[in-house]
């Protein structure tokens, strides 16, 4: 009878040690898509958290004693000499194996289900199964119990091997994608293409541009932060229609080749460089390479437009021959001046290649919208859109989702620039929070992917901060340390400054904080679940 109840009680661990391998897959393709699908990015996630592995870890342990024991009965067969009170140790850690592996609710970001993620499920599924089934035939359950705890321990790596095995037909699908897109934009020779790159404020530019021509053109503009070949692809062959007339489409690239291969791809007639910053600099390694990566796009434009932002030093510095230089300062082509900002807008006048508008408004706060509204405006008026069409939708403006957008309820302002942050982008976001009047608080987890310089442009962020903000949350003890770092240069109350494991805590402390006047809260980038 006892013989039985162990047996069973084997059978449920193993069975909740299915389930719970299943959900650890699960968790890792989550971060995988997050990474990009990139095997040498995800190989770095895994080095940099141990902690997020400590259940392979511990089933590793387990087994190595297991064997142990095994091996010291002289068996050939480790599984089969096994005493049943030491698979029981095992047996109790799978049963829990669910609960461990459960589901992040709090995920930012869940697992999408796209139909490459469901192709890679059935491989890495394939591939878990197969050498299940073949132990159980050759040494039956002992031997595939101890085999599902192998395969549970190197789980994280499933994602990689399913990738792996898939890449042939997954290449193979998205030429075709992209071919089938290529094909639908030689049908419209007649479409005026701009693409839009740079390391930070092409999404916002491309926002402001789109918005600008609509009234004056059938525009069709790469949705969200849809950057990448996929994306685009995904956008022409469902959006692209005969009459459209403007095509915006935003390129972005984390390694070298991305904006050729999106040239290659796109064939943009005309084209905007919005800046050149440390954005990725860990993939791209060398600032060098960023400039290069970027100005493949003005490569690429020989017969139209070309507009480049001249404030940007390394623009300025290595500027196209066939570019026209936007910007604030006035030795650009076109600039803005009498720039006046306050909380509810920002006026100010343009000057167009010697053309000049004035008395311009926008409801976006902050000079830095201003100086990518030039960019959007130079090259409007460059297609023909006419003044009185610009002056009408620039007061019509909305800023993009997460990028300096407001919102104010119960007393609480929260300007929302938790889409992504760079160094000049902090600076801009924390110039507009210092527009207010009122308790200025700040949360952010700083910033990434900026590789060697990531430590200083977060000091950079806490000296910064220190000169605005009465309150700063520092999401995150990884990310942490630099900016308390810049704080304690500038001797910032000890106080007023805090550490907080996520966004949502921050939050709940921000507005518990006892505060006269408005609190104006600005949620300064905010990473994904592989942060």
């Amino acid at each position: 009878m006892l013989k039985y109840l162990s047996d069973g009680f084997l059978f449920l661990g193993a069975a909740c040690g299915l389930l719970g391998t299943a959900l650890a897959f699960l968790r890792s393709m989550q971060i995988f898509q997050l990474n990009g699908y990139k095997a040498r990015t995800q190989c770095k996630w895994l080095r940099k958290n141990p902690a997020k592995q400590w259940t392979q870890i511990a089933a590793a342990v387990l087994l190595a004693l297991n064997v142990a024991i095994g091996a010291a009965a002289g068996k050939e067969l480790v599984g089969a000499s096994v005493p049943y009170w030491a698979l029981g140790a095992l047996a109790v850690f799978l049963l829990l194996l669910p609960l461990f592996n459960r589901p992040n609710r709090a995920a930012k970001k869940p697992l999408v289900y796209t139909p490459r993620v469901i192709r890679m499920l059935v491989t890495a599924g394939l591939a878990y199964t197969l050498p299940l089934i073949l132990c159980a035939l050759r040494g039956g359950f002992p031997a595939a119990f101890f085999a599902g705890t192998c395969l549970y321990i190197l789980i994280q790596l499933f994602p990689l091997l399913a990738n792996l095995i898939n890449m042939p037909v997954e290449a193979l699908i998205r030429r075709g994608f992209v071919k089938d897109a290529q094909k639908k934009l030689l049908a419209c020779p007649d479409l005026e293409i701009i693409g839009i790159t740079g390391s930070y404020g092409k999404t916002s530019v491309k926002y402001y541009l789109t918005e600008l021509l609509a009234g004056s053109f059938n525009t069709l503009m790469t949705p969200e932060s849809y950057n990448t070949p996929m994306g685009i692809s995904k956008t022409v062959r469902e959006e692209l229609r005969g009459s459209h007339e403007v095509f915006v489409c935003e390129m972005g690239a984390r390694y070298k080749g991305d904006i050729q291969e999106l040239c290659d791809f796109v064939r943009p007639k005309h084209g905007i460089i919005t800046a050149i910053g440390e954005q990725h600099l860990e993939t791209f390694k060398t600032p060098q390479v960023i400039l290069h990566e970027k100005l493949a796009l003005a490569r690429c434009v020989t017969n139209g437009f070309l507009f480049v932002n001249g404030d940007n030093a390394k623009l300025r510095e290595n500027r196209p021959a066939n570019a026209v230089t936007y910007g604030l300062g006035e030795d650009n082509d076109c600039y803005a001046y009498d720039i006046a900002v306050t909380t509810r807008g920002t006026s100010f006048s343009v000057s167009l290649n010697g053309e000049k508008i004035e008395g311009l408004f926008t409801p976006l706060i902050g000079a830095h919208s201003v100086c990518n509204l030039v960019g959007a405006i130079a090259m409007a008026r460059a297609l023909g859109v006419e003044e009185s069409e610009i002056r009408a939708r620039l007061k019509r403006l909305a800023p993009p989702p997460h990028r300096l957008a407001m919102s104010r309820s119960g007393g609480v302002a929260i300007i929302d620039d938790a889409y992504n942050s760079n160094p000049a982008g902090a600076k801009a976001a924390l110039d507009t929070l210092a527009l207010f009047d009122g308790c200025k608080i700040l949360i952010t987890p700083g910033m990434v992917e900026l590789g060697p310089a990531q430590y200083d442009a977060n000091f950079s962020l806490g000296r910064q901060a220190a000169a605005v903000c009465d309150y700063v949350f520092a999401v995150g003890e990884r990310q942490a340390p630099p900016i308390i770092a810049g704080l304690d240069a500038e001797e910032y109350p000890k106080d007023r400054r805090f550490v907080s494991s996520s966004f949502k805590e921050a939050l709940e402390m921000a507005y518990a904080l006892p505060c006269a006047g408005e609190k104006i809260i600005l949620l300064e980038n905010d990473l994904p679940d592989n942060y």
